[in-house]
């Protein structure tokens, strides 16, 4: 059955003729994202929504959304979707941090032009009928020093542009290397000595703990006199008082502000000060930009919903969809390890360590950990993915790490979990064979080769004769059919277990007369995903 995403923001009919085109069943219903109970009755028939900003992801939302599995956002800003929330759920959230690059830099470059001549106090002047040319006397970009703080994607791009210009381009980015600032053709430097050097400052960080307020009063004191500040990144960067405060003192010669700190910004403290460029957040609103997100949310959701390809998940692990389709099996292991792991276990788990050996550990080993950690999850609750997983690990105090080691063995790589509960110390580990079948390699530190499938048993015995045939034998008498059957002990008359997979679920029956026989210490069937 096909996918089916309902678009409930407005975007391009390009955008949602790549739904169509890919093979997934679209409603296009642009308004319905501003009617938040019209939109609680039908979310549920989808698997997929598409959003502008005006559609509001909500826990109330969430609670009907039964078959969401992806929020698709198209733009950066994600403030519209309750992102804690569909995690819990078990739903994706992307964004589309790339389709508006271009389009932010050269908004901030404009930006810069226009608070160094002063081009809409100018303009405004000249509309009235006044011709003050003595008035608007401008600054050259040419020569003069930009202080550019985070220097990602669009900060970057900044700075290209800015190179260009024939400006001296100097970066504060805690994450740029030294290597990669020579490849830019930037001075890396630190905050306070860009603040003391820059003639124009320009800001490309997001809004978190560490960046909120980087431009505050204390800061903005160690700027030189006649700095311009540039902001087109996030409201929240920049201390508007402080700020309005060094203009209206000539320390600030101008600023020029995309975003503020309270949106939509109907009155501000900058509002009304002379040489203050204020734009109500046009970073990314050009044709162009919008146009691109609305394709770059309609192929990544497509992509999802179709290859299981993850990109610019901002609550999962990306993976290409070239990346999906070799790990897909290594998924699939991951995801079996925890399925055993979680079927077996009765008792609370305490810890979770899994070691990824060789091919393994080259991997995305975050999506693999993630599958572990669903897998023994979904023991309790079905309903628990890769997404929602995690969260509730951490909700539970459940601590995780994880171990790498190049190859060691007869294998290329395997998957390895060590689980402590509060009774109990587990272990399993698997592989995947050339195939692209999983297999289980070990389980308690037994060796064996057992194929995976949908209906499984696993019994565990002290190795004496009898009981092999005693197993194969209750089973033909209560007509269960084995595809496949594996078994390994420890040593000669020490441990033993028996995973048997079978065509058909186990009995209820079967399982009572195998325990009944009290030849095995232990009687678990065992269910995976097809």
């Amino acid at each position: 059955m096909a996918p089916k995403v309902l678009v409930s923001d407005s975007l391009s009919e390009t955008a949602v003729q790549i739904f169509r085109d890919r093979g997934i069943e679209v409603d296009f219903e642009p308004a319905l994202g501003k009617d938040k109970d019209a939109l609680a009755a039908v979310i549920g028939k989808y698997d997929g929504l598409a959003i502008r900003s005006a559609t509001k992801v909500t826990p109330a939302l969430l609670e009907h959304a039964t078959n969401l599995k992806v929020v698709g956002r198209a733009g950066i800003g994600t403030d519209n979707v309750d992102k804690e929330a569909s995690s819990k759920k078990g739903v994706i959230v992307m964004n589309t941090p790339f389709g508006n690059m271009i389009t932010t830099a050269e908004h901030a470059i404009a930006m810069m032009f226009a608070v160094a001549r002063q081009i809409p106090e100018a303009s405004a002047s000249t509309h009235a009928g006044k011709w003050e040319k003595s008035k608007f006397m401008g600054v050259e970009l040419t020569a003069k020093t930009l202080g550019v703080i985070g220097a990602g994607n669009i900060g970057g791009i900044v700075c290209d542009r800015a190179r260009g210009l024939k400006m001296k381009v100097v970066a504060y980015d805690p994450f740029l290397s030294a290597e990669r600032a020579i490849e830019m053709g930037v001075e890396k430097v630190e905050l306070d000595d860009l603040l003391a050097r820059a003639d124009f400052i320009t800001l490309h960080v997001p809004l978190t703990d560490s960046t909120r307020n980087i431009l505050s009063a204390e800061n903005l004191a160690k700027t030189k006199k006649g700095v311009r500040i540039i902001n087109c990144a996030r409201g929240g960067l920049v201390d508007e008082e402080a700020l309005a405060e060094l203009l209206k003192s000539g320390h600030v010669a101008g600023a020029a502000l995309d975003v503020f700190a309270v949106e939509p910004a109907k009155e501000n403290v900058l509002f009304g000060l002379p040489n203050v460029v204020c734009t109500p957040h046009l970073g990314a609103s050009t044709s162009e930009a919008q146009e691109n997100v609305a394709l770059q949310v309609a192929e990544q959701m497509s992509n999802y919903l179709l290859d299981g390809a993850v990109e610019n998940a901002l609550n999962m692990p990306s993976m290409s969809a070239e990346e999906a389709k070799i790990m897909g099996p290594w998924v699939t292991l991951a995801e079996n390890l925890g399925s055993f792991i979680g079927q077996v276990t009765d008792e609370a788990i305490k810890e979770i360590n899994v070691t990824f050996d060789g091919v393994a550990a080259e991997m995305n080993l975050k999506a693999l950990e993630a599958a572990v950690i669903a897998g023994i999850m979904q023991a309790a609750n079905p309903d628990v993915n890769m997404v929602s997983a995690p969260v509730i690990a951490k909700e539970r105090g459940i601590q995780i790490s994880k171990t790498t080691q190049d190859a060691t063995g007869t294998f290329d790589g395997y998957i390895k979990l060590d689980i402590q509960t509060v009774e109990k110390h587990r272990t399993i580990a698997g592989t995947v064979f050339s195939d692209g079948k999983p297999r289980f390699i070990q389980i308690k530190g037994i060796t064996i080769d057992a194929e995976v499938g949908e209906h499984m048993l696993y019994t565990t015995n002290q190795d004496v004769p009898g009981i092999l045939g005693k197993l194969g034998t209750l089973l033909a008498e209560h007509d269960e059919n084995i595809a496949n059957f594996t078994l390994g002990r420890a040593k000669a008359g020490g441990d033993a277990i028996a995973v048997t997979f079978l065509d058909t679920p186990i009995k209820a029956t079967t399982v009572k007369a195998l325990k009944d026989s009290g030849l095995f210490q232990h009687v678990r069937p065992l269910h995976f995903k097809a």
